[in-house]
């Protein structure tokens, strides 16, 4: 996942409707302290694995997956012995924590294995080697260590400590690590479907998504952004067919101008862009109090001055994309020779659905753009899913996880719900789970975030030890089954 463009497309448009303030909001904390350079120790180890995912074979890199598991047995032991861990198939890993009362709703927390590869021609750009897991200057650097390592390692040694303390939930908890986040997600695909086939539906589930910006673009100031909601995700192909030949002696439309004018008609028929549905507003009330002035006032009054705050996010990319379905031409192939006429053209578009469209709504929006191109098709070409539901921003479930983030966060940072304009794996329990959530509390400013998927990925090793606060935390507190 690409939290960089997740985050900052969310700072930019700020949050939604009803959100509690940062005053409102309850820190919860539990009473245990973490060694961040002990947790720094294993994530250094942990990010020279190579664990690198491959769309088109689950076994590449096999040995180095193979090892990082092996490596996260002996360093878990607790957990490896006690929480019945399964593998579900190609490496996905599922514990199981039995909780005493079998008829509280579970909870799953989610984190993956992989990470993505280094561009090639760019290792010479890192102040460390990417693979070594360096501790240097208050930071482990390394790919991986925000996106999501970091966040996998927290987690685990929190879930260790509890077991080391002899916590015994009321409630069930499923630890999800995937092997394959970065390409597709079929792992927690296969986890959402176990719990399916155990007749379980969960409370909530708990995946990366969001983290705390320390300098947030319209505040300047920290602001922890929780992930309630994000997009689909469809890919579709344009077929334009025409007369083949000579080029000498060419049509009026060939088939790649007939499918130039495909694309142009499909951006040029965009989707509707509106605050309405999705987390936006929410987002806007959450961070109007850290606003100042006019910006604050019509933030807090979104209905009023919505219309002035669309005009406002339609001009910037990432804020747009915030509030609409994206339409992104990404590939185009067709001709074999300069002197021979294309009998065929083809282009790939790319589109993060907003809640408000769907699949098959957003599918035949772009069959009437060129309904009036004969010779043009689409049809998607992989596999979509659409949005999954936003989740409550006023209900328990919000309160344990922004209240468990404001107990880790300094006091006043306002608790923000945005939409993750990306994909991450806690979407395949849209049917499995009553609230989707996606926060790590790893603290940012921007030109750290901007690392993720790049060149320097590093993460505090103070904030460490704050994460594995926080998921153990979530523990204790979700655990306890209200009466």
């Amino acid at each position: 996942m690409n939290i960089r463009i997740l985050l900052a497309s969310g700072m930019l448009a700020l949050s939604a409707c009803g959100a509690p303030t940062a005053d409102e909001t309850r820190p919860l904390r539990q009473n245990v302290v973490f060694d961040a350079n002990e947790i720094a120790r294993d994530l250094s180890q942990a990010i020279q694995y190579r664990t690198i995912s491959s769309a088109f074979d689950p076994r590449a890199s096999w040995e180095e997956f193979e090892g990082f598991r092996a490596f996260l047995a002996e360093r878990f032991p607790l957990m490896h012995a006690r929480l019945s861990p399964q593998d579900l198939g190609d490496g996905q890993l599922l514990f199981t924590w039995t909780g005493s009362d079998e008829n509280a709703q579970p909870v799953v927390l989610l984190a993956h294995q992989d990470v993505v590869p280094i561009e090639p021609g760019t290792e010479d750009q890192w102040s460390y080697p990417p693979f070594d897991g360096t501790i240097a200057d208050g930071f482990v650097w390394g790919r991986g260590t925000l996106d999501m390592k970091g966040h996998l390692m927290a987690l685990l040694h929190a879930v260790e400590r509890h077991l080391e303390n002899g916590t015994q939930p009321q409630r069930t908890f499923y630890i999800s690590l995937g092997p394959d986040e970065e390409v597709g997600g079929l792992g927690a695909r296969r986890a959402a479907q176990y719990l399916a086939d155990q007749g379980q539906h969960a409370w909530f589930a708990l995946d990366e998504g969001g983290l705390t910006v320390l300098d947030s673009p319209m505040t300047n100031a920290p602001a922890a952004m929780i992930g309630v909601a994000e997009k689909g995700y469809m890919t579709v192909t344009v077929t334009a067919r025409a007369r083949g030949g000579h080029s000498s002696t060419p049509p009026r439309a060939t088939a790649i101008s007939l499918l130039a004018r495909a694309i142009t008609a499909i951006e040029e028929n965009p989707f509707e862009h509106s605050l309405n549905e999705g987390p936006t507003r929410a987002m806007l009330e959450a961070m109007a109090p850290e606003m100042e002035g006019m910006a604050g006032f019509a933030a807090a009054n979104n209905g009023i001055f919505g219309p002035m705050i669309r005009g406002q996010l339609m001009e910037q990319d990432a804020a747009r994309a915030l509030i609409g379905t994206t339409i992104a031409p990404t590939i185009v192939e067709g001709g074999v020779k300069d002197n021979v006429l294309p009998q065929e053209a083809t282009g790939t578009i790319n589109l993060r659905l907003h809640p408000r469209d769907t699949v098959e709504s957003a599918l035949e929006h772009l069959r009437r753009s060129v309904a009036h191109l004969d010779g043009v098709t689409i049809e998607t070409n992989q596999w979509a899913s659409n949005a999954p539901p936003v989740a409550d921003v006023d209900g328990a479930a919000w309160d344990l996880i922004a209240g468990a983030a404001a107990g880790q966060a300094e006091p006043g940072t306002p608790m923000v719900p945005f939409m993750v304009t990306g994909a991450t794996d806690v979407r395949a329990f849209a049917d499995t789970a009553d609230n989707l959530y996606r926060y790590s509390p790893a603290r940012a400013v921007m030109a750290d975030v901007a690392r993720i998927h790049g060149d320097d990925e590093r993460i505090a090793v103070e904030d460490l030890a704050r994460m594995s606060g926080f998921f153990y935390t979530v523990i204790a507190e979700a655990g306890v089954v209200e009466e």
